[in-house]
Order: structure tokens, then C-alpha cells, then sequence
């Protein structure tokens, strides 16, 4: 049996059985392709597409860079945002901070340089312009963006603890 029809046929058992929807048990964010995935075990339970940081590829070396920062990370709290809601990741990690260290000490970045924070996923901007518009740039400081509706969805599925790998 397809993956695709795998999930179809899980997801309706799920509904006939009166279960609630089937919690994600891991989020893929594929930088390059602006591809947010969730995952049930190996079978992909959606896909969508997102906004992340105009910085470019690689590792999130410093606070105000843009980039989006790729490694393993979970969702730490789910909270109201003015980007709708907010899916807070563990960024930094203990790898961030090692690899942040290593470029202040070696002098690749000034020692005034913060790691920065507040790294997440979470709905479109506030401006009403924007909201339809949004995905088809990158915007924001680091974090992933996608349409209220979606994160909606997203957060529903996602509970706290839930693994994010973000790859270029």
C-alpha cells in the first residue's frame, strides 16, 4: 500500500473510530523547497508551504543574521503572537551555542555578538496586505511562516515535545 494511502486509510479509521486526529510525531522544514512536512511515524500527514528567513542556507551563526537555523530542535510551547500563534523551538541548542561560541573565539563574529532567540513557527503577518501575499518571499528574522489557517492546523497537530528538524 502507498504512503499517501496509507495515511488516507489511518486518518479514517481514526474518524470511525470516534479517535481524535492523529498527533504529528515529527516536523521536517526543508529550507531550500519552503516545505513544512508533518510526519506520523514515516507516513506523511501534511505538507505545506512557508516563508523562513532571507539570511540564506547554513547554520544561524548570530541575532539579526535572518537566517533560519538548521539542526534538530522541538516545540517548546504553543502561545498567541501577533503572527497569530507561535510555536516556540528550543532554539539555541546546545549545538548553536558551541558552534556560536567557536566563532566568537575565533574572531568570525565581534564579541558584542548575542545568539539571539525567539526562534519558532507561526502564521502571517499582521498586515492585512500581506496575508495573502506572504509566502511568496522571505520575511522573516529566522522563523518559519505560514498562512493563520495552516498554523491553526499545525498547532492542533503538533503538541509540545514534538521533534523539528530544519534542513537546507
Amino acid at each position: 500500500m502507498s504512503r499517501p494511502a496509507l495515511a488516507l486509510l489511518l486518518l479514517l479509521v481514526c474518524a470511525v473510530a470516534g479517535a481524535d486526529t492523529p498527533k504529528a510525531t515529527r516536523v521536517l522544514v526543508r529550507k531550500t523547497a519552503h516545505e513544512l512536512v508533518l510526519y506520523r511515524g514515516d507516513v506523511v500527514l501534511h505538507r505545506y508551504r512557508v516563508a523562513i528567513g532571507p539570511g540564506g542556507p547554513g547554520f544561524k551563526r548570530r541575532e539579526g543574521d535572518e537566517v533560519t537555523p538548521v539542526g534538530h530542535y522541538h516545540v517548546t510551547m504553543h502561545q498567541p503572537s501577533q503572527f497569530h500563534e507561535f510555536l516556540r523551538l528550543d532554539y539555541p541548542n546546545a549545538d548553536d551555542r558551541a558552534r556560536f561560541a567557536k566563532l566568537v573565539a575565533s574572531g568570525a563574529l565581534p564579541k558584542g555578538a548575542t545568539i539571539g532567540g525567539d526562534i519558532g513557527i507561526h502564521g502571517a503577518p499582521p498586515q492585512k496586505q500581506w496575508k495573502a501575499v506572504h509566502k511568496n518571499f522571505d520575511w522573516t528574522l529566522g522563523c518559519v511562516a505560514l498562512d493563520d489557517a495552516e498554523i491553526d492546523e499545525i498547532g492542533a497537530l503538533v503538541p509540545n515535545g514534538t521533534p523539528v528538524d530544519i534542513e537546507d
